[in-house]
């Protein structure tokens, strides 16, 4: 399909972003790699009425690490992140993340900024944010990334306002990302995520509800001497995913438990 008419204006640094979306109003929308917003466009489920580019802000593509924290400019690509040797020093369960995203088109045109602010429950970098208390920066302030992810597709972010960069925080220790899903380039149905960090074990989920999840039940089984059998169990307390064409609520609930086993027996070797 045709995607409705709009405007569409290029931004060459963060402050023009800002103001051209605040002179587009509240229907304007960012486009960065596009590949969640393009096809919406295509379907009309997303009709926006002007779309600012800021594929040409080169100050939000880095990627840098200070003072413990590693810091990834919003442009920054999949490919760049997957192969970046500061990633993979510093935080290796990102790299492996990104080198799991989509196909060769995707990687190489998304971005780390996109996935954050579309917020889809099926994106895997909101994911980690999440279970590593990583910190979304904006043009305007700072969002733990517990508080960023609202629900489904929903952020806090003004309609002025463009994801600038995202703060994770170093960690070195054994992880692993597992994903399952039908085709090797599909959303992940479930995906869960291990690492471990200063002795303890942060564990997430991807796809379980409208937001990331974080199992914080799993993480205080396993610092209690749990199995990860015996923790994996506390994977689905709580959840309360939705149903769709590929898997119903409670099927859901058990790839919870049973890749958040996976996860930590592989992160432990």
């Amino acid at each position: 399909m045709i995607p409705a008419a709009f405007e569409y204006a290029r931004a060459g640094s963060v402050q023009e972003a800002g103001d051209l979306l605040q002179k587009y109003g509240e229907d304007a929308k960012v486009l960065a790699g596009g590949h969640s917003l393009i096809p919406l466009m295509r379907l009309r489920f997303a009709q926006p009425t002007a779309l600012v580019d800021i594929n040409g802000v080169k100050e939000l593509d880095y990627i840098t690490v200070e003072n413990g924290r590693l810091r990834v400019g919003a442009l920054s690509r999949h490919v760049t992140i997957h192969s970046s040797d500061m990633v993979r020093q510093n935080l290796p369960l990102l790299a492996e993340v990104a080198s799991e995203v989509g196909d060769n088109q995707v990687r190489n045109m998304g971005t780390m900024g996109g996935v954050i602010a579309h917020a889809d429950s099926a994106g895997d970098y909101p994911t980690l944010a999440v279970m590593l208390d990583a910190e979304v920066v904006t043009n305007k302030r700072r969002f733990a990334a517990s508080d960023f992810f609202m629900d489904l597709f929903t952020t806090p972010l003004d309609d002025d306002e463009v994801v600038c960069e995202v703060v994770f925080p170093v960690a070195t220790g054994p992880h692993k990302y597992v994903k399952f899903r039908r085709r090797l380039f599909d959303w992940a149905i479930v995906a869960a995520g291990a690492q471990q960090v200063d002795g303890g074990w942060r564990i997430g989920l991807t796809n379980a509800g409208p937001t990331p999840t974080r199992c914080r039940s799993v993480e205080q089984a396993l610092a209690q001497g749990a199995t990860p059998e015996q923790a994996s169990e506390a994977a689905s307390d709580g959840l309360n995913p939705s149903a769709d064409l590929r898997a119903s609520p409670e099927y859901k609930k058990h790839l919870a438990r049973v890749l958040t086993k996976r996860a930590i027996q592989q992160a432990a070797g």
